[in-house]
């Protein structure tokens, strides 16, 4: 019966370490909101832990065309940012030396079921990617949409792509 139970708790501890390899943070980033009053006459903030954003936001910044930033634009900054990091990456890893890789992101709020939801992101990017073949370009831009860190936590949204070649 010994034997047993140390066999189980190695199986479990191997398990565990195989776990542990498998998710290391490389970083932790802070940001910070904070709202005042109620949704629709209420105003906030928000932060970036850098310091180097701060904006105000509002019920018409969110939900109409008011003033100032909301959660949706900042998706849509961190995502276009991450998934040019990302293409700039799977490019080079394949062999590719790309001179830029620019990303605009739309992000559309809408309602679900009677709740307003994030539906749909549609990444734009163009790249400037000397020796590469349109067919080969777009095969590493879906792959980079994939294996973005971005792309991958917003995963229940539908992440369309459009990738322009502009050699």
């Amino acid at each position: 019966m010994k034997w047993n139970v140390e066999v189980q708790v190695y199986v479990v501890a191997t398990k565990l370490n195989k776990l542990t390899q498998r998710r290391k943070n490389m970083a932790v980033k802070k940001a910070e909101a904070k709202w005042n009053g109620d949704l629709k006459s209420g105003q906030g903030t928000v932060k970036l832990g850098s310091g180097t954003y701060e904006g105000n936001y509002t019920f018409a910044s969110r939900f109409e065309n008011g003033d100032g930033t909301n959660p949706e634009e900042l998706i849509g900054a961190a995502h276009a940012g991450c998934y040019s990091m990302a293409f700039s990456n799977e490019l080079a890893k394949a062999g590719f030396s790309p001179e830029s890789v620019e990303t605009h992101a739309e992000v559309t709020l809408g309602m679900v079921d009677g709740a307003p939801t994030i539906t749909t992101i549609k990444l734009s990017a163009k790249g400037i990617v000397p020796d590469i073949d349109e067919a080969k370009f777009q095969e590493i831009a879906e792959a980079a949409k994939n294996g973005c860190p971005v792309s991958k936590a917003l995963d229940a949204v539908d992440i369309e792509l459009d990738a322009t070649l502009q050699n």
